[in-house]
């Protein structure tokens, strides 16, 4: 698990730097303006998993909303909404079904 490195986009622009992704990653968000820039470089879809860490209602583990970064050249930007977080470290949680030759950024608008 990495913990990765929130970017802060500025007026005159980001150039992101871009990370190997891990099979399980932690991003740190204090507010709904983070985003995951996911690039895939791979032939194989990566299906990326953000963990709810809440509760339903009734007690039940939250469902854990999906999105997939196709092959190729494909690319997703995901938001990460606070509601997400860990309330005991202010962490989201990010799975990744493929990491070879998927790379992300972190950014903060």
């Amino acid at each position: 698990m990495a913990l990765l490195t929130v970017q802060q986009i500025v007026i005159g622009g980001l150039a992101p730097t871009y990370g190997a992704v891990a099979a399980s990653d932690t991003i740190p968000v204090a507010d709904d303006r983070v985003m995951l820039h996911v690039k895939n470089a791979s032939g194989t879809q990566d299906t990326v998993t953000l963990t709810d860490p809440g509760k339903t209602p009734a007690g039940s583990s939250a469902s854990n909303p999906t999105v997939v970064v196709p092959i190729t050249t494909g690319d997703r930007m995901i938001a990460l909404p606070l509601a997400l977080a860990d309330p005991a470290t202010g962490l989201v949680t990010v799975t990744h079904s493929q990491t070879a030759t998927v790379t992300c950024a972190a950014v903060r608008r």
